[in-house]
């Protein structure tokens, strides 16, 4: 006995697939050009068999030229050297110091102008204080120290300055109390005050004092 399908053969499942689906269409087959080299950046090679053109001369007179040349032009000057040993050990002038060619400059022995401004606030200085000088002189009797006055004064100045300082560095580290305190700031004023006159007397060598009467 065999057995039969239900179905039939006509009623198969693959015969409900359209036919067009069942084979799907192919890519297009590629097709390889031929490449062509058109651009040539070089010449070609030269055969064997090609000569070199010979032949070919120049009218030019190349001796002729050579010796116009060397006539017209301008002979080079040869750098400036000196030998300093016996040897033949040569070396540049120009950069040895030995060529005078500061001396030709034009500012050549004029006073640098900070030289001069500096000349300048001194000497504004000195007239400053002889005129200041010289009202007093209306005002007060006034008397000019001799210049062993002067040295004396300041090498008094001087020693009270050495003293005070002594004086000064002897005090304690640690100020601890108001007395302590009112002496080192007094020590400060008077070596203050000492540095000043120490700075007038070794600026002016003109120096006025009050006549006491």
């Amino acid at each position: 006995m065999v057995a039969m399908d239900p179905m039939g053969p006509s009623e198969s499942i693959y015969n409900l697939i359209p036919s067009d689906w069942k084979e799907p269409p192919h890519p297009p087959r590629y097709v390889e050009k031929k490449f062509e080299w058109n651009d040539r950046r070089k010449p070609p090679v030269p055969l064997r068999t090609d000569h070199p053109v010979m032949g070919i001369q120049s009218e030019k007179n190349f001796i002729n030229t050579n010796a116009a040349d060397v006539i017209m032009g301008v002979a080079k000057k040869p750098k400036p050297i000196y030998v300093d040993k016996r040897t033949g050990d040569k070396h540049d002038l120009e950069t040895s110091g030995l060529v005078p060619k500061y001396i030709n400059k034009k500012d050549y022995g004029v006073t640098p102008e900070y030289i001069c401004k500096r000349n300048e606030e001194v000497k504004k200085a000195q007239e400053e204080y002889d005129n200041y000088i010289q009202e007093n002189l209306r005002k007060a009797a006034m008397k000019r120290l001799s210049d062993e006055e002067r040295d004396a004064v300041l090498q008094g100045l001087k020693k009270n300055w050495e003293e005070v300082h002594k004086e000064f560095q002897s005090l304690s580290v640690f100020i601890d109390s108001i007395p302590k305190k009112i002496r080192k700031q007094k020590l400060e004023e008077e070596m203050k005050q000492l540095e000043h006159d120490i700075g007038v007397l070794e600026k002016h060598k003109v120096i006025y004092i009050a006549n006491k009467k």
